[in-house]
């Protein structure tokens, strides 16, 4: 959005005046996120993940070129390639477990940043592109994973690949061809492994790219706020900077905090002990799971336990699996209600709440073993998950009463710390 009231970039020094003529650089910077970029006054810490999303990607690019210098996609030698760069390596240990562990805080605040947009109604007009380009960065991100949790090439990862790449064949006719075509063959080894590694490391810089365009298709209609009021005037925006540069700066501070524990204190909590055994091929492990960040869409893909129709079970859960992700890429068009912010829909609110413990009780079934009551559980938790969206949201848009809502974002303000002295009082 341009705001008329924006304070311009006037380069003071010479050589910055000779560079804003020849390349604008500072420009565009100062324009995105400095003074230059005015955005609502109202925003809370919630508005904070986007910005941590981006310091995770850092931390993962970098680490994950060291790695890569240190790594030899070779099925042979690919275990022991990781535990050289464990031992023997100069602080190998330091970025093998700050890039394992950098992958799940990247989902923790990805998670956390789509569960704040589906809250505030940050996908409704006119930010549906803003919310489409974050839906494929979930994806590339989803798949990114997938091939990195391969290249370590222990059971966990071996068998990971083989039970996902597995479910391609329930794809009738095509199936098996598009596996052994994905593999390079009829079961992960050399081809698979040399694949997933290639792919590993480009897809970043990938997302990379598609942050710029999320980023550029977010500065067009300019960012949302708690209350879900669009900006009307110059007093309900401040500049990007410094006032959230500054909020931004405490939320990198926590997030390289809690970090620093979980890499230095206990750096396997969220892995699996199995893949610290070498691939084998002979060796089935009990219990396959894939990383934590997959557990709700794993459940989902076990949930189908019967064929239906003409269609095999297992064929349905890969559908299922898909269609989970492709539903949000829908949300903006199945959510009808004027009001964005859940803050305003009491029905909507309570729905909400209902989702994110359906989400967890998925990650729970996603973990355990596929046996009674998780099968069942799983099921019922799956069916309310489309339900919530294709059901329960389009008709609760239709016949929700919003609460009364604030005329500007500056008056919601203003009563919010007009409140505040009356309360203390009380």
């Amino acid at each position: 959005m341009s705001f008329p009231w924006a304070k311009n970039y006037e380069p003071q020094q010479p050589l910055m005046k000779w560079l804003d003529d020849r390349l604008p650089l500072p420009r565009l910077v100062y324009n995105a996120v400095g003074a230059g970029y005015p955005v609502p006054r109202n925003l809370n810490y919630f508005w904070n993940f986007g910005v941590l999303a981006g310091v995770a990607l850092v931390i993962q690019i970098v680490t994950g070129i060291v790695l890569a210098m240190h790594y030899a996609a070779n099925a042979g030698v690919a275990f022991n390639s990781v535990e050289h760069i464990m031992r023997d390596v100069n602080a190998g240990w330091l970025i093998r477990y700050a890039h394992m562990n950098g992958a799940s805080m990247f989902f923790i605040v990805v998670y956390l940043h789509i569960f704040r947009g589906l809250y505030y109604g940050s996908y409704k007009a006119p930010r549906e592109m803003v919310w489409l380009l974050g839906v494929v960065i979930f994806l590339l991100m989803m798949a990114t994973a997938f091939m990195g949790y391969v290249l370590p090439w222990g059971q966990m990862s071996f068998w990971g690949a083989q039970v996902i790449t597995g479910f391609f064949s329930a794809i009738p006719a095509v199936g098996e061809p598009i596996r052994v075509w994905l593999l390079g063959g009829f079961a992960p080894d050399n081809a698979a492994l040399n694949r997933f590694f290639s792919l590993h490391y480009l897809l970043p810089f990938v997302i990379a790219g598609v942050i710029i365009l999320h980023i550029w298709a977010l500065h067009i209609p300019g960012s949302s706020n708690p209350t879900g009021i669009e900006v009307k005037d110059e007093q309900d925006t401040v500049p990007f900077h410094p006032y959230y540069t500054a909020k931004d700066g405490v939320g990198v501070g926590v997030f390289l905090l809690l970090f620093t524990v979980l890499t230095f204190f206990s750096p396997n909590l969220l892995g699996h002990a199995d893949n610290y055994i070498a691939a084998n091929p002979l060796s089935t492990p009990a219990h396959i799971v894939p990383e934590w960040y997959f557990w709700p869409f794993y459940a989902i893909l076990r949930a189908f336990t019967f064929n239906f129709l003409w269609i095999d079970a297992k064929l349905w859960g890969v559908i299922a699996m898909f269609a989970a992700i492709a539903l949000l890429f829908f949300l903006p068009w199945l959510d009808s209600s004027p009001v964005k912010s859940s803050n305003y829909r009491p029905l909507n609110r309570i729905f909400f709440w209902l989702l994110v413990l359906d989400v967890f009780v998925l990650g729970y079934c996603g973990k355990s073993p596929a046996e009674q009551p998780y099968v069942i559980l799983s099921q019922l938790a799956s069916i309310y998950y489309f339900a919530h969206f294709l059901i329960i949201l389009p008709i609760i848009s239709r016949i929700e009463r919003p609460l009364p809502m604030p005329n500007s974002i500056t008056e919601s303000v203003l009563a919010k710390h007009a409140d505040a002295p009356s309360a203390a009082t009380a």
